[in-house]
């Protein structure tokens, strides 16, 4: 029993590790937003009939 009391206590260690890392991280890191734009070929958009995708 001594055994198995070290194993769940051990991996209850582990698990609040784990969570306070993910706590850290969303309370610490900020992601920075910037602007995107992706420019989409005019073929993609409106094919030619008779021609395989």
């Amino acid at each position: 029993m001594p055994t198995l009391t070290r194993l769940i206590i051990t991996l209850a260690i582990l698990a609040a590790l784990i969570y306070a890392g993910m706590i850290a991280l969303v309370t610490f890191v900020h992601p920075t937003q910037t602007e995107m734009t992706i420019r989409v070929p005019s073929e993609k958009l409106n094919p030619k009939p008779g021609t395989p995708k």
